[in-house]
């Protein structure tokens, strides 16, 4: 450091230390608060974040337009290399020295401004990534708090609007930051002006506001942050973020609004988009606690590895990074999909099989780029759907009311059935285990929606996998209880052993077998509905979800009322004839839904059937595998049917 610029940091530190000295006597003292000191790696980011910010103004097509900034330039790079190397745990990082040694020299080599600010930026994002540190706060910022404090402890200098021309300014070298510079602001994060607040500025009159709690410094940060954007800008802003689904997919959380500059925003989402968003946000930073549209973000960028990776051969991570597209980018907003247009969802569902089917095969990597295009523009599809504010109550009372009453039926149908059966067999004790199996089967849906919210992530291939091996499980049980059923139909020999005879064949075990099937049957479609109305509550339409909800269960209590009311008016053995079919029916359906669940979970193959219907309801998906184990199933049933047939004609001819 040269003598002038020496002495120039010694009269910027002494003022600096004069203005505090102003700020303890006329503004009242600072609050009694205990703050902790700004980690080592959150130094290193802010000499980062200053020389990415600052460094066009030492440097200009390769020359030095600015000798005392230029000479900042070097000091803070080589300052920062420095503290780089002394961070605890620095061999486990050693890139992060290359990094900064890159900077030093590109620096020393007078690079381009665009070229440097890259560096200073990629470096101080790799420090984060290996030093985390909070990078927003706990909740949206107050902005009323962030104006009464600037009017306190910054307007001073920095002017009632931000343009640096506050009364104390006379005289400051270097005068104080105007925030309606739009230039300097461009390249400015929320983070970075947090960290200047909490810091101060080495070399500058601006001092430390460390004293201030975190949330006070948070609101003074995104208060200062606005005034380089106009509130027209605003109005504009919060219009395309209510109708642009992309834009809102830019911001999941506040951590990416405090990280990105505007200046990286335009190169994401457009200049005016990124000036129109930064003023709207940064006024409004609520709106990222709001409840969210679900967006197609994560099943974009797995789509795009996986295709990165097939192209360079590495053909099983492309798989997987396939598998994962559905699973943890579709799946999870699949129910706000359906809502809207479930035609839509079954042509997603059906392009991503082919896609995997063709990376599983090893196609062309032309064919696999096709297919990828094709679900690209589903995806755009799909998100201009959720995009689209239009008829959002509606859609989802329509899709609250059908998916509970489509689950509901199929586990009240069996549960009925199980009922009426021990009503007709006069065996009312064993009732309290069928009872228990549902009960505890809504309990544990109960408990997994708490551990859904509160504990873990339920993953996509999960949810598959519960629901698959649920649904085989009970269209297995289902078999051998249809085709029970229907052997019990055959005869009035058979209708008396039952009357005589059951009350000594429902043993303990037996009812515990019914509690155990009354549960897995339910508590499958209720897993199943709990995920979907997790998903479905994302979308703020509260009020009609619990009105399609309440709809639902009013028309299945309808229902399970007129079936135990009129099964108890049937002879037994044509009730155990519409039973055993009834059951059949629900096994045939379970199965196809089993597989297809497996399917999705990439455990079991796809393999189309071209002009084969596709009827969920039903469990039909139009793929060999359900279609061959549904047909496996029939097989199973009718011959069971048939040799229930045979014994009762046997069993006829010897009485």
């Amino acid at each position: 450091m040269g003598p002038e610029l020496g002495l120039a940091r010694l009269r910027r530190t002494l003022r600096g230390y004069l203005l505090l000295a102003a700020v303890l006597l006329f503004g009242g003292g600072l609050p009694a608060v205990a703050q902790a000191a700004p980690t080592p790696a959150e130094t290193v980011w802010r000499l980062l974040d200053y020389v990415a910010v600052d460094y066009s103004g030492a440097v200009q097509g390769g020359k030095v337009v600015s000798a005392a900034e230029y000479a900042e330039m070097q000091e803070f790079s080589a300052t920062a290399t420095r503290r780089i190397r002394a961070l605890p745990g620095a061999a486990a990082h050693p890139e992060l020295a290359v990094e900064a040694v890159e900077l030093e020299r590109a620096i020393a080599a007078k690079a381009d401004v665009d070229a440097v600010a890259a560096q200073a930026r990629r470096l101080a994002s790799d420090l984060l990534a290996a030093y985390p540190v909070p990078l927003a706060p706990q909740s949206a910022p107050d902005l009323a708090r962030g104006a009464a404090l600037y009017q306190e402890q910054c307007a001073a200098c920095h002017g009632a609007t931000g343009a640096g021309d506050g009364p104390n300014a006379r005289g400051m070298d270097p005068p104080p930051i105007a925030f309606v510079d739009r230039a300097r602001a461009d390249h400015r994060s929320l983070f970075g002006l947090y960290q200047v607040i909490d810091q101060g500025l080495d070399g500058t009159a601006m001092p430390s506001f460390a004293h201030l709690p975190a949330e006070d410094r948070w609101s003074l940060a995104f208060y200062v942050g606005r005034f380089a954007y106009n509130d027209a800008a605003a109005e504009r802003g919060a219009r395309r973020w209510r109708e642009d689904p992309t834009v809102r997919a830019a911001f999941p959380d506040l951590a990416a609004l405090t990280r990105a500059t505007p200046a990286s925003l335009a190169q994401a989402l457009g200049p005016d988009a990124a000036v129109e968003i930064t003023a709207y946000l940064r006024r409004s930073p609520e709106a990222l606690l709001a409840p969210r549209l679900a967006t197609l973000t994560v099943a974009r960028a797995q789509l795009a590895a996986a295709l990165k990776a097939y192209a360079a051969g590495d053909r099983s991570a492309a798989e997987d990074l396939a598998l994962s597209t559905y699973l943890d980018g579709v799946e999870p907003v699949e129910p706000a999909i359906a809502a809207k247009d479930r035609d839509l969802l079954v042509q997603i569902e059906t392009a991503m099989a082919e896609l995997r089917n063709r990376i599983g095969r090893g196609a062309p990597v032309a064919e696999v780029q096709a297919q990828a295009s094709a679900v690209t523009l589903l995806f755009d599809r799909a998100e201009a759907q959720l995009g689209d504010a239009r008829g959002d109550k509606v859609s989802a009372f329509v899709g609250a009311f059908t998916v509970l009453l489509r689950e509901g039926l199929e586990a009240l149908l069996i549960v009925v059935a199980m009922i009426a059966f021990l009503r007709k067999a006069e065996r009312q004790d064993v009732l309290p285990y069928v009872h228990g199996g549902w009960v505890a089967a809504l309990a544990a849906g109960v408990a997994t929606w708490a551990a859904a919210t509160y504990l873990v992530t339920i993953s996509g291939a999960s949810r598959e996998l519960t629901e698959g091996f649920g649904a085989l499980l009970a269209a297995a049980v289902l078999v051998s209880v249809g085709v029970w059923m229907h052997g019990k139909s055959q005869a009035d020999a058979w209708q008396r052993y039952i009357r005589d005879k059951l009350s000594r064949a429902l043993s303990r075990r037996s009812a515990w077998f019914l509690f155990l099937l009354s549960f897995v049957v339910v508590y499958r479609e209720v897993f199943e509905t709990i995920l979907f109305y997790t998903a479905l509550w994302n979308s703020g339409a509260t009020d009609a979800i619990v009105g399609g909800a309440a709809a639902a269960v009013g028309v299945l209590t309808v229902v399970a009322w007129v079936m135990l009311r009129y099964s108890g008016r049937l002879p037994i053995g044509t009730f155990f004839a519409i039973s055993a079919g009834l059951v059949a029916v629900l096994a045939v359906v379970l199965v196809g839904k089993g597989v297809a669940a497996l399917q999705e979970a990439g455990l079991i193959g796809v393999t189309a059937v071209p002009g084969a219907p596709r009827i969920e309801i039903l469990g039909l998906y139009a793929t060999l595998q359900t279609l061959g184990a549904q047909l496996v199933v029939l097989a199973i049933l009718a011959a069971g049917f048939l040799y229930n047939r045979r014994a009762a004609a046997q069993t006829a001819k010897a009485a």
